[in-house]
């Protein structure tokens, strides 16, 4: 029997920044991401919205070189200020040619002095395929990882 073409993917993040700052440059990452995180993004645009609430969309555009997609354009689904808790979906964009769905979820948590992020995703795959996001997995990483060099700065 063939597998089926949805799948989940998620990974914890172990990082130095207090869970506040975190949390505050995620939901600031229009600003901070473009500016921190130059060698993995381009530039984040505001589409609809605010670009940090619910139901707002931003155009993503990646630093040449990304791994899978170089435009995403992503909805934010929800927010929840005292979780530290983010939820948003791929409306257009490159990744859209692989996956029919792609959402994703992150929550920050207090861990020591430093932070725990949760990353989450859900997707359909276009075709059986195309393999998981497993690129994009490691690109999560990445900018979590970079953000906390840079906070940490």
């Amino acid at each position: 029997m063939a597998a089926s073409p949805v799948g989940k993917l998620d990974v914890e993040v172990e990082l130095k920044s207090p869970a506040d700052k975190l949390w505050l440059s995620i939901q600031d990452s229009i600003t901070v991401f473009p500016k921190a995180l130059p060698h993995l993004y381009k530039s984040i645009q505001v589409v609809e919205g605010d670009g940090k609430s619910v139901g707002s969309v931003r155009l993503v555009t990646y630093a040449d070189g990304s791994p899978v997609v170089t435009v995403a354009k992503e909805k934010i689904e929800t927010v929840e200020e005292e979780k530290k808790t983010l939820s948003y979906s791929v409306v257009d964009g490159d990744l859209l040619k692989y996956y029919k769905t792609f959402k994703a979820t992150l929550v920050v948590t207090p861990k020591g002095g430093g932070s725990l992020v949760k990353w989450a995703s859900e997707f359909e795959k276009a075709s059986e395929e195309i393999p998981n996001p497993d690129a994009i997995k490691d690109f999560a990483v990445k900018i979590f990882q970079d953000l906390d060099v840079y906070l940490k700065a």
